[in-house]
């Protein structure tokens, strides 16, 4: 049997600047409570400092707050900028939320997405990645090593440190290295036997190069004696779905185009089409495969086509935005739910066999029915003398 597909969200989050971020910080929590009664496995939420729609400074505040508000979705770090935090820190404070979520936290970790971040902090953006490493291996010690760990970096010092908690989970937290293109995140993420966390999955660079990163993930794992699974492995991708495709694109004209100019002007992630046409914009997203704008049908091909490019994988993570006003929104999530992640976890297999089982054999189970009824029709007669009727509604006669 195919293990199950898990489902959940990535939220950056993408919100219009200029809109109430006080509303917008709340409708996103009001979105986690909703995923959670919908069924979804994940949420993941991110930092960022700068560029006016990625609004999360702290994604652990927001998984806080989260946590109180729901019982089962699982709450992730999507992610934290190792480079801006040192390690004892970042650390301690997962560690805290792994004991308040009793469990549900996960830690997506990456080098930072936005050069104005770093440019703001006097970081050399052509150090983050090598920060990143160094910082998560550090993490990795205070989490497992018995010992004080002492470590001396050019940008941060552990002098005999250690953890006053360990991890409520055993032996800690589910942990994952974004990836995008470069072989940076799987080279890491299988250097520390860790999960995978991939970003620009359906972007046309990022999909090219999926079956790549799991070798290198895998290779650089058994290399350094890890083994890694693809159920670790997150592919993020942005949907959203209606009844018809008509339907979804015209939802989609409320806020698309902020969303593409700010991946095409603000922040230049591999996110936006080439298409220097506006008017084009959508319909570019949609012929290259980053994008899905239309039916539950159409959202069940996209993940057909990432399983059949990675080899495989865990989790697909529906990129969390504004491109569509609230209702629609909502109803696009519960349509996933409802027609999508069925048929990728085998939920609605044995409840379609069986019914399908029943009208296989209908005649013989009604016709045993039915000697039934008069089997029992036949002694009640013989019994007390009355003749009951099936002619129709409380009719009989004595005899």
């Amino acid at each position: 049997m195919e293990r199950p597909l898990r489902f959940g969200i990535f939220m950056a989050p993408f919100h219009p600047a200029g809109q109430n971020p006080t509303l917008a910080l709340e409708r996103d929590l009001e979105l986690i409570e909703r995923l959670d009664e919908l069924g979804y496995d994940e949420a993941w939420i991110g930092e960022h400092h700068s560029a006016g729609l990625e609004i999360i400074a702290s994604p652990e505040v927001m998984i806080a707050s989260a946590a109180q508000r729901t019982e089962h979705i699982r709450l992730g770090t999507g992610v934290s900028s190792l480079p801006y935090h040192h390690p004892l820190m970042l650390a301690d404070r997962i560690v805290q939320l792994d004991h308040m979520t009793r469990g549900r936290v996960m830690f997506g970790v990456g080098p930072g997405a936005l050069p104005s971040d770093a440019r703001m902090m006097g970081i050399d953006p052509a150090t983050q990645r090598e920060r990143m490493e160094e910082a998560l291996g550090a993490i990795m010690l205070l989490l497992s090593s018995e010992e004080p760990v002492s470590m001396k970096t050019d940008w941060f010092t552990l002098d005999e440190a250690r953890l006053q908690l360990r991890p409520y989970t055993y032996p800690h937290f589910e942990i994952a290295v974004a990836a995008t293109v470069s072989p940076a995140g799987p080279r890491t993420a299988g250097h520390y036997g860790v999960g995978l966390l991939s970003l620009g999955a359906t972007s046309q660079g990022g999909f090219g190069v999926l079956a790549d990163h799991w070798k290198i993930w895998n290779d650089n794992a058994i290399q350094h004696g890890h083994s890694v699974d693809r159920a670790s492995w997150r592919l993020v991708g942005p949907m959203h779905v209606a009844p018809s495709r008509q339907q979804a694109l015209e939802e989609v004209e409320y806020g698309i185009h902020e969303w593409i100019d700010y991946f095409k002007n603000v922040v230049a992630l591999p996110l936006a089409p080439e298409e220097p046409e506006p008017g084009k914009w959508v319909q570019a997203l949609i012929d290259s495969g980053t994008a899905v704008i239309g039916t539950p049908d159409d959202a069940a091909a996209q993940i057909k086509r990432l399983k059949k490019q990675s080899g495989g994988f865990g989790c697909y993570l529906i990129m969390a935005n504004d491109w569509v006003e609230r209702t629609a929104s909502l109803a696009s999530y519960e349509l996933l739910a409802k027609e999508v992640f069925p048929r990728f976890q085998g939920s609605g297999d044995w409840s379609v066999r069986s019914r399908e089982w029943c009208r296989t054999d209908h005649d013989s189970l009604i016709g045993g029915a039915m000697n039934a009824v008069a089997q029992e029709i036949d002694k009640y007669e013989q019994k007390t003398g009355y003749r009951v009727s099936v002619a129709g509604p409380a009719q009989g006669n004595a005899k």
